[in-house]
């Protein structure tokens, strides 16, 4: 298992978790499904890394300031994963799980494409 520092975990956990949120949060609807997919999905991120972002409570901000927080926190966790030359396929397991909490009600809406948009360009800047 790799060793994350506090920071870091923190950094990962608020990733995750927020990216999850803005995409349950960019058009309403059903919330509780929403955030159940997004769970469920937590699958696609390694073992190590699950246990990393399970390991305690997120923290979120609140929803005006939570857009400019979780971008950073996805462009700082590839950098803190870059850096410890994981295997880990962070960018491409955020992304299916957003996809699949976009898609828990059967349909994506212009608004959760838009921030869906916004997380793939942070964790590939």
């Amino acid at each position: 298992m790799i060793f994350y520092t506090d920071e870091e975990a923190t950094t990962l956990r608020t990733a995750v978790y927020g990216a999850m949120v803005l995409v349950s949060d960019a058009e309403p609807g059903p919330v509780v499904e929403e955030r159940y997919a997004g769970l469920r999905a937590l699958k696609h991120l390694s073992q190590d890394l699950r246990q990393v972002i399970g390991a305690k409570r997120v923290h979120l901000p609140a929803a005006g300031e939570l857009e400019p927080v979780v971008l950073d926190a996805l462009r700082r966790s590839v950098k803190v994963l870059n850096g410890k030359a994981t295997e880990e396929t962070f960018a491409e397991a955020v992304l299916e799980i957003c996809r699949e909490v976009a898609e828990a009600d059967g349909h994506v809406a212009d608004t959760e494409s838009a921030v869906f948009a916004k997380i793939e360009a942070a964790l590939t800047a």
